[in-house]
């Protein structure tokens, strides 16, 4: 082998090691950017805290919080995200929680119902939105969103409401998972955790929305099959008008 030779092969061993590196380069910044993407969408900044707020199951009582199963799972998809994004976690049932909202990233599962702490989201930023569960006496369970009503129909579709409430340019964002059912709940976590890049390519990292999906056949599929059903979000922001004071016949 002459000089030549072992010339040409230091070339292309040193050419394919360049090649390797920028690849590896490129991989490493795109990994970054998308990492950044996420951080900025759900606000969970390396090493900062997130609270995950737990419902309690339908039905149970303030003496007897019973959390569940679907509940539990959509705790743990939220608990591996805010992992992902290098931050940490705190758990606590939405009754134990007194302070207000932008200090740090939250996420509330379940309707107000079933969590405290959602309702009082809702009353605050989505007054025309209302929830009607079927543990109460009219035996319905639907959303009331304006003038608008979501039923659910058992076995067959279920809906919920994805939300986040955006608090200025310094404040971190709150989202709201208020499901018909604990099933309609992990399927709107795992909606979330799986499309926020389309979620924050339509509305930004930094705005308030409400959106509305249906689960459907949630007996055979699960949380697995979902679908868009409406931007609700001027209609859920929109407090409804006061009923008319009924005026004394003289």
């Amino acid at each position: 082998m002459n000089s030549g030779d072992i010339w040409n092969i230091v070339l292309g061993v040193a050419s394919s090691a360049v090649s390797a590196t920028l690849a590896w380069l490129l991989q490493a910044l795109l990994r970054r950017r998308r990492l950044d993407r996420k951080r900025a969408f759900f606000g969970l900044r390396s090493g900062g805290d997130a609270l995950l707020v737990v419902p309690r199951k339908a039905g149970s009582t303030d003496n007897d919080r019973i959390v569940a199963q679907n509940d539990v799972y959509g705790l743990m998809e939220l608990s591996a995200l805010v992992y992902e994004c290098d931050a940490q976690y705190t758990v606590l049932p939405a009754h134990q929680i007194r302070q207000g909202i932008g200090d740090r990233a939250e996420f509330c599962i379940g309707g107000p119902l079933a969590n405290e702490r959602t309702a009082a989201h809702l009353k605050l930023k989505f007054p025309g939105f209302a929830h009607t569960a079927e543990w109460e006496a009219t035996k319905a369970n639907e959303f009331v969103i304006g003038d608008t009503r979501y039923t659910r129909e058992a076995g067959v579709a279920d809906y919920v409401l994805l939300a986040r409430i955006a608090v200025g340019t310094q404040g971190l964002p709150t989202f709201l998972i208020c499901g018909q059912t604990a099933v309609s709940n992990l399927a709107g976590v795992r909606h979330l955790r799986r499309a926020y890049r389309e979620l924050s390519h339509s509305h930004g990292t930094d705005s308030t929305f409400a959106l509305l999906f249906r689960v459907l056949q949630p007996d055979n599929y699960g949380s697995d099959v979902i679908e868009f059903v409406a931007d609700v979000t001027k209609q859920a922001q929109q407090a409804p008008a006061p009923s008319p004071v009924p005026v004394a016949s003289e």
